[in-house]
């Protein structure tokens, strides 16, 4: 029998590419977004198919985690055989301004599904995803984090997602859900969020590059993360939840690589190479040199002297501006310096293997943002409007 599916969050990065991938394995998916003025159906508009079809595999409701009625009602109409909730609060810096929806939708907005599920008589019918984040390790324990590390998470969004990782714990045991967490580690694609640090950077050197932008500003360029590629962890995702017994799983590549160290592979994807000067809040980078024919191949010969300009051996070298620099106001109130995970559990009971590395990954994320950015620059270049990206 065809199955259903549920998600939360469906217009976000990680929901757009599993309502893909479930909707090519046969199920049919139905999504909750939030409603706004404006549409934000960008990533899954490729899959959205008109009301007024017949036996569609992607259906829409109004929703939102803060309500609990809501959640309930929708939950009771699809009768879903999986429930992925991927929808939160999930930016770090901004849960220190707004904490108290953080732990609101992050943390209550978990129990409320599992709640209605638990009021809706579906504990045997409905597996439940719940997604739990590598922000609960924080103040790492141990190198690497494993499903046993103990959790020291260092942001409301962190302490929000705690909540969730315990609550599903607990309405497992409790009541008997197969209700399961996957412990993501951070994880990219080209869809991304553009205030996310690997976006914004990737944007950013495209926009640079093209001179629509002089710098790029960051925060703790020192902070190292293990990252992944979305596409892989989505299949974690569903690999978690077709597993006879519920339970809870690190998903990430074991390899952690520093803010500093994805600029410099960025910008080597595309012919410059970069070295950074200072310390703290005085670091910036320099383009140091250009291998000409990779850019010219990739961006194109009439932006060559734009950016020739810019190295620190031209003629110009003494008012060169940094293509990076730090902002302290990027700086978190408490750091979380080192994450990486040993997913080796999942490879085990799983056999989920990534397909990405990290060259892919980058690859991937800052050629989509260089094709983006040229259509931008073309625009400019012809007088038109063109929106800024500046966070």
């Amino acid at each position: 029998m065809q199955k259903t599916a549920l998600i939360t969050g469906i217009t976000g990065q990680d929901g757009a590419y599993l309502a893909e991938y479930l909707i090519k394995e046969g199920y049919v998916v139905h999504g909750i977004k939030r409603r706004a003025s404006m549409f934000n159906t960008q990533r899954i508009d490729h899959l959205y198919q008109d009301p007024q079809i017949e036996n569609r595999n992607l259906i829409l409701h109004y929703g939102d985690l803060t309500d609990s009625l809501n959640l309930t009602r929708i939950i009771q109409e699809v009768q879903p055989d999986e429930i992925y909730n991927l929808a939160a609060m999930s930016h770090v810096k901004v849960s220190f301004d707004t904490p108290e929806y953080t732990a609101n939708v992050d943390g209550i907005g978990t129990l409320r599904i599992l709640e209605a599920v638990r009021l809706l008589n579906l504990v045997n019918n409905t597996k439940i995803y719940q997604a739990s984040t590598s922000e609960l390790f924080g103040m790492v324990q141990e190198v690497p984090q494993t499903e046993k590390t103990p959790f020291y998470p260092r942001s409301p969004y962190g302490v929000a997602k705690l909540y969730a990782y315990w609550i599903t714990i607990n309405y497992r045991e409790a009541y008997g859900l197969h209700a399961s967490n996957g412990i993501l580690f951070n994880h990219e694609s080209p869809v991304r969020g553009e205030t996310f640090v690997t976006r914004k950077i990737t944007r950013a050197i495209s926009r640079i590059v093209l001179g629509m932008q002089e710098t790029l500003f960051i925060g703790n360029m020192s902070s190292c993360r293990d990252w992944g590629h979305a596409k892989d962890y989505i299949r974690a995702m569903h690999l978690i939840l077709q597993q006879e017994r519920p339970d809870d799983y690190v998903i990430a590549t074991g390899i952690t690589t520093s803010i500093r160290d994805f600029i410099k592979k960025s910008c080597n994807k595309i012919g410059l190479s970069i070295i950074f000067q200072g310390e703290k809040e005085n670091e910036k980078g320099y383009i140091s040199d250009i291998d000409e024919k990779l850019f010219c191949r990739l961006i194109g010969d009439k932006y060559l002297p734009i950016i020739k300009k810019r190295t620190l051996n031209s003629e110009m070298r003494k008012n060169i501006l940094p293509i990076v620099a730090v902002d302290p106001q990027y700086f978190r109130p408490t750091e979380v310096e080192l994450l990486m995970g040993d997913a080796s559990k999942a490879r085990e009971k799983l056999r989920w293997i990534p397909e990405y590395d990290l060259d892919a990954l980058i690859s991937d994320m800052i050629l989509s943002d260089i094709r983006m950015m040229q259509q931008d620059a073309f625009l400019k270049e012809r007088g038109y409007h063109i929106f800024n990206y500046f966070e």
